[in-house]
């Protein structure tokens, strides 16, 4: 059995690991709470625009669609993968990652596929295989809308560039402070949806149906990759509370064992010393 002062000492130590992670606990509650709020409001915005823009882009003809809706025989893919900057979320940042190798050897294997990474967590894991071709991690110095529609313009000109022919976000989608879901989402060329031959609606357009798609298009992919990155956002902070919730947990239990170890430590060496002195006052007796 360890010496009393060696399990003091480590008593001493979980305390300390205790209070920083109930610490970074409450720190990203409260920063969820902020994060959480963003991604709420702006999600019914973000889904009606994604319905409009592919509902128009379905009935129009492919020479009158955007150069954004092209369909091109897949050779290049870039892969836009968001994590954090920082970890301490448990599995947050490693399940994209795992995500984007699967990608990389089994979807599109054979294929030219290029990394712009969003987090540095993502940009260190596949920085050493020369497949990342943009580090974009200090967009969380100050996420806005503006500089993340600077990113998304920079992804448009290489789709238009012939740089790549398919763009996909992989990122964690929020659902709620204990669970992400990992997205897999085509970001160019757009998807038009289905056209439902139940349906027949007619509007008038002004201007053209295809001016409008034209102008909506950009402004709807800015949109579409903010709302992926203000999801991997507040989900980076629900998963490092989950984290830093059960590492609390965890510590608080190992500090009560540690006492119960302590205290019976101590009681014994008590006891053994209690055991001396009666051994001595016999032995003066006798």
């Amino acid at each position: 059995m360890a010496n009393l002062k060696e399990i003091r000492n480590r008593i001493s130590s979980v305390s300390s690991t205790m209070q920083i992670t109930s610490a970074m606990k409450m720190v990203s509650a409260a920063k969820l709470k902020k994060a959480q709020d963003a991604i709420t409001a702006m999600r019914p915005y973000s889904d009606k625009l994604t319905e409009l823009l592919q509902g128009l882009s379905a009935t129009l003809d492919a020479d009158s669609g955007s150069k954004f809706a092209e369909q091109r025989e897949v050779h290049k893919v870039l892969l836009v993968s968001i994590t954090s900057n920082r970890g301490l979320a448990g599995a947050f940042n490693s399940n994209i990652i795992k995500e984007t190798n699967r990608l990389i050897t089994q979807e599109y294997a054979g294929k030219e596929v290029s990394i712009m990474a969003i987090g540095k967590k993502i940009n260190d894991a596949f920085k050493k295989g020369n497949r990342v071709i943009a580090n974009k991690s200090d967009i969380y110095d100050d996420l806005n809308f503006d500089n993340v529609a600077e990113i998304a313009e920079e992804l448009m000109e290489k789709f238009n560039n012939e740089e790549a022919d398919k763009i996909v976000l992989v990122y964690n989608k929020f659902k709620n402070a204990a669970t992400q879901e990992i997205m897999t989402e085509q970001f160019l060329p757009i998807v038009p949806m289905e056209k439902d031959a139940d349906v027949d609606v007619d509007y008038i357009f002004e201007p053209s149906k295809a001016e409008i798609v034209k102008q909506l298009i950009p402004k709807s992919l800015k949109t579409q990759l903010f709302k992926a990155i203000r999801d991997s956002f507040a989900s980076e902070h629900g998963a490092r509370m989950t984290a830093m919730h059960k590492a609390t947990d965890n510590a608080t239990e190992l500090r009560d064992q540690l006492k119960l170890t302590y205290n019976k430590a101590r009681q014994a060496s008590i006891t053994n010393e209690i055991l001396e002195i009666v051994g001595g006052a016999e032995a003066l007796n006798n």
